[in-house]
């Protein structure tokens, strides 16, 4: 017993005692964050316009596991793959965390041999990236995706989700935006008439991903098929159906049959988007590669052209808010017999939004509301708690969402200053008078009026003044 005795007060000493109970450092991991219940208010705002945009172009919904395994992930993200998070060994299985939603979404349709869907998936997704948090850019963070699955005639589904894009940028009212698109087969096409080797194509378009401003000259080629004089003042060509018109009556881009190709679908998307009325917002731009390896086709990306806040001294900045495109041979990467699964998607940068949202309610100073409660029990004299909680319960039983303060002799006024405090519009109060006349005294908490109204009636009247706009 002496000797056991020994071994665990040496064990205690090692571990540091009771003495260094206190000493850890309370602290999220970085790239991480909590969120306060009047941050999670605008969060929900957020997700609700966007599911609600999702669910109106008739969208099911999917969950697929927070962690994969590793080789599911492995070889789909291109140089990003070093951004993976790999778990520990645990139970025979090589795991990790989900880079994003699109290559667990191709891996679900493979298993479950799902050749045609339309869904969203709105969950968070891992990145061993250096976050810059104030910017709207974690470890762990959410993305909305909403994508088509399945064989169509081209370019409507495309158009459709660039649509998608353009209803809720506009709803959200973050601002002038700029949605830009392009085409990996015409990047493909235009690196292939330069002369660049297949075997580089894809580390250009990466790097090209990763500039913000790309000048012809920076893509390591003269690409004199687009004929402009002074090549060394060059902009990226960007523009709408001119620009994709002059590039297919280039001689040397439209004999490459991938670049004419994508010319071709990028024609039809344009006169798709005319039609949807939202050209105004969409710019054809050739410096749009984004970098994940399994695009095949269309590209598009999402950006705030200026974030002005007058309460503040410097305008918010966090690049792009959407991005996504035509992945046409990822689900045939799952399938054992290579069977292909056209697809396109989009993922809405909820964090980047949210960033944007959450500094301009703390610049406004707006007053958010952080329960949805339509009214609170409450009463004017001592020893009525049993009456409270009696009116509550018929309340809660109708579907009518209803506090009481946890006294049991609570004061009036801090009751009503409770309501003003949070919200709350409504108040029922109970009296020994209105016990006797069978009635509740309802109160307007913004205007202070109050009216008497009959029991059996007032589950009608507060629902009849909570639905007002």
């Amino acid at each position: 017993i002496a000797k056991e005795v020994a071994k665990l007060l040496e064990m205690k000493a090692q571990l540091g005692g009771d003495e260094g109970k206190h000493k850890f450092v309370l602290k999220t991991p970085k790239g991480t964050r909590d969120y306060s219940p009047k941050q999670m208010a605008i969060r929900e705002r957020v997700f609700n316009a966007i599911i609600t945009c999702f669910k109106r172009h008739g969208a099911e919904v999917i969950d697929t596991p927070v962690f994969e395994l590793k080789e599911t992930l492995t070889g789909k993200y291109g140089e990003d793959s070093k951004l993976i998070y790999d778990l520990k060994d645990q139970g025979g299985e090589l795991l990790s965390l989900r880079y994003d939603l699109t290559v667990p979404f191709a891996r679900y349709l493979a298993m479950n041999k799902i050749t045609n869907i339309k869904r969203y998936h709105i969950a968070k997704v891992y990145r061993r990236d250096n976050p810059a948090m104030t910017r709207g850019r974690y470890r762990e963070f959410y993305q909305c995706d909403f994508d088509i699955a399945g064989q169509f005639d081209p370019m409507i589904p495309d158009a459709e989700c660039l649509k998608i894009v353009h209803e809720i940028l506009s709803d959200l009212q973050l601002g002038d935006f700029l949605i830009k698109v392009n085409d990996r087969r015409i990047l493909d096409g235009m690196f292939a008439v330069c002369g660049v080797p297949d075997s580089k194509f894809r580390t250009i378009c990466s790097s090209v991903d990763k500039l913000d401003k790309v000048r012809a000259g920076a893509l390591g080629c003269n690409c004199r098929c687009w004929s402009f004089s002074e090549p060394e003042a060059w902009p990226v060509p960007t523009g709408g159906l001119d620009l994709i018109e002059r590039l297919l009556q280039d001689p040397k881009l439209s004999q490459n049959k991938l670049a004419k190709e994508g010319l071709g679908d990028m024609k039809l998307l344009f006169e798709y988007l005319t039609l949807f009325g939202i050209t105004g917002k969409i710019s054809f731009d050739l410096s749009l590669a984004r970098g994940l390896d399994y695009y095949t086709g269309v590209i598009f990306e999402a950006v705030l052209l200026q974030q002005e806040n007058d309460h503040v001294e410097e305008s918010v900045s966090v690049g792009s808010v959407a991005g996504g495109g035509r992945y046409d041979g990822l689900v045939g990467m799952f399938d054992p017999k290579g069977r292909k699964v056209p697809c396109v998607g989009v993922s809405i940068g909820i964090e980047r939004i949210f960033s944007i949202l959450e500094q301009r309610v703390e610049a406004s100073e707006e007053k958010i509301r952080t329960t949805e409660t339509q009214v609170l029990v409450a009463s004017a004299q001592k020893k009525l708690l049993e009456e409270r909680l009696k009116l509550i319960s018929e309340l809660w039983d109708a579907g009518i969402k209803a506090e009481v303060l946890y006294k049991k002799n609570p004061k009036l006024l801090n009751q009503l200053q409770y309501c003003e405090e949070t919200g709350i519009p409504l108040v029922a109060i109970v009296g020994e008078q209105e016990l006797k006349d069978g009635v509740v005294k309802l109160r307007d908490v913004a205007t202070r009026e109050e009216v008497n109204i009959r029991r059996e009636s007032l589950v009608e009247e507060i629902r009849m003044r909570t639905s007002r706009p």
